[in-house]
């Protein structure tokens, strides 16, 4: 049995999104493709447009056979341990042959040989790293330097790192070097418009493109030559039953959280350094909202999206402590299903013949079964997904959707 596997958001599903499904199955000749997909919050530190079951059913109606969650600590994180949490899922299922993923580069051993440097740091580029932070360089820049004087053939490809697909790549084939994974990478060149291009093109236009047509409340029939045609039935049917969720809808619920631990600081939390914490403190007195609080901020060494993401952990409460007993736990204890295709039952059949961890179908059963850890780990979870869906009832003035009482997608 060929598997593949593909870390995705989905928010939403698009033409683009369609092509490397249809692509990478083709390529690599696959029975079967399982989609490990964040769930109600984005890495770039928001909620997602549309929530995680619509989505779900978006992939298994455009080329997915099975959905499973990546839990919100990983989905909400840097690049690092979104691609080693997401790795280790797939690596623990024990059926997945290759790990598909869209770059901008295009070229797997361009991106292997990038990834061999930063997973075993050999000295010389280390110290020039060293080097280049002490000159004042930023992180990023300090960190390719190094790496074009360490690996001067690698010169053509200077650009690599200043892409984020690519950056990403190289994140998954770190983790699947650090856990000796026979899983093969596979990647396909991007396709359309740019990772952060805003714009609407013809088909093949970026999430964010059709987020903020979403958000500027423009017309959406402009949006059906974007998306396959049943994602975007799903997506209008979604957005004309309730109203979507964005940062700044959790603006109240983020400045209280800030006020009351105001005293003690924030660098108790995931990626928050003491330095980030005093710089909020400080800033406190002028929030004035999400997205606003992100830009003020905002500096030439810390991107929006990396604070936007530093403060949705604040909010969520993912600590520093948290993602050490993940580590300590090897990332994933269990995998929770979102949905299948009824034709994948004998890919769900091989799953549970050879994982390690627990497939999660019921949230009941699941009580009964996992590891006092693991449920620990999964009541968090669930935890972070009921503070979307209260905030997502507040702004539409409906009920709550009970997270127990909703079912799986099968297609």
């Amino acid at each position: 049995m060929k598997v593949n596997g593909i870390v995705a958001e989905y928010n939403p599903f698009h033409n683009g999104h369609a092509y490397q499904l249809q692509h990478a199955k083709e390529a690599n000749d696959a029975d079967y493709t399982i989609i490990v997909m964040s769930g109600n919050f984005m890495q770039r530190g928001a909620p997602a447009l549309l929530d995680k079951f619509t989505r779900t059913k978006m992939a298994l109606e455009n080329g997915a056979d099975l959905v499973l969650e990546l839990p919100t600590r990983y989905a909400a994180s840097s690049a690092e341990f979104f691609a080693k949490g997401s790795v280790a899922l797939f690596d623990k299922l024990g059926v997945t042959t290759n790990l598909c993923f869209g770059s901008e580069c295009g070229n797997i051993e361009v991106l292997s040989r990038i990834a061999e440097i930063f997973y075993t740091e050999p000295e010389p580029y280390v110290e020039s790293l060293r080097c280049n932070m002490r000159k004042g360089m930023s992180f990023p820049i300090a960190r390719t330097w190094a790496l074009l004087q360490y690996a001067p053939s690698l010169s053509d490809d200077k650009d690599v790192l200043s892409s984020p697909n690519n950056i990403l790549g190289i994140e998954y084939l770190k983790a699947l070097m650090s856990r000796n994974s026979k899983i093969s990478p596979f990647t396909t060149t991007r396709v359309g418009a740019d990772y952060h291009d805003k714009r609407l093109g013809t088909n093949q236009c970026s999430a964010i493109a059709i987020r903020q047509s979403v958000a500027a409340g423009h017309d959406l029939s402009y949006l059906a030559a974007q998306m396959p045609e049943s994602a975007y039935a799903l997506m209008t049917d979604s957005l004309s039953h309730k109203k979507p969720l964005f940062a700044d809808d959790f603006s109240a619920a983020l400045q209280y959280k800030l006020l009351t631990e105001y005293s003690v600081g924030y660098d108790k939390y995931q990626d928050i350094s003491s330095d980030l914490s005093d710089r909020i403190r400080n800033t406190l007195p002028s929030f004035a909202g999400y997205t606003s609080f992100c830009d003020l901020l905002k500096s030439k060494d810390m991107t929006y999206t990396r604070i936007s993401r530093c403060l949705l952990h604040i909010l969520l409460n993912m600590t520093k402590e948290e993602f050490e007993t993940c580590k300590s736990e090897d990332y994933i204890s269990y995998a929770r299903v979102l949905g299948f295709r009824k034709n994948a039952t004998p890919l769900l059949t091989e799953i549970k013949k050879n994982s390690s961890i627990p497939l999660v179908t019921s949230l009941a059963d699941a009580r009964q079964t996992l590891s006092p850890e693991s449920l620990r780990m999964l009541d968090l979870d669930i935890l972070r997904n009921q503070i979307y869906l209260g905030n997502l009832a507040l702004k539409n003035q409906t009920e709550m959707v009970n997270e127990y009482r909703t079912p799986i997608v099968i297609v």
